[in-house]
């Protein structure tokens, strides 16, 4: 089984590797602007940066749980790429978000398309699994003819 799950055992390591590497740029920046916690405001190059993290965070669970159905009921493969391929437009958007608020508009169209693709083959995925084990019509079948 684990020869099933290897690429996105890997990509879920880079994800909690990227999401603390968030974490200690809000630190870094608090220490930089001399704002403790628990406050959320100062100058605008700290809201930015500490606003990068949070929605980076707010989307995390949603990315793991697409990467997971994706891979295990579509293509592991596929969804390892379509993994590493949102990480990148995650840092490029906290990167972004972190030069300038408009700087992030790209990248986060990028990480949300990514995560609609994702979305599609894990259905996709589902169905195919529900419609071959239940019923004993295969989807991917239909879908080539």
């Amino acid at each position: 089984m684990l020869d099933q799950i290897h690429w996105l055992a890997a990509v879920t390591v880079l994800g909690v590797l990227e999401q603390a590497y968030f974490f200690l740029q809000v630190i870094y920046a608090r220490r930089l602007f001399g704002i403790s916690p628990p406050k959320i405001s100062g100058p605008p190059e700290f809201e930015r940066i500490f606003r990068a993290q949070v929605n980076s965070s707010e989307y995390f669970p949603i990315f793991l749980a697409l990467l997971w159905q994706a891979g295990l009921f579509f293509h592991q493969g596929l969804a390892a790429a379509l993994g590493l391929l949102y990480l990148y437009a995650r840092y490029c958007y906290f990167m972004g978000y972190k030069a300038s608020s408009s700087e992030r508009l790209a990248p986060i169209y990028l990480s949300a398309g990514v995560l609609w693709i994702l979305i599609a083959v894990s259905a996709l995925g589902i169905l195919h699994f529900f419609f071959s084990h239940y019923v004993g019509l295969n989807v991917f079948q239909l879908l080539t003819a």
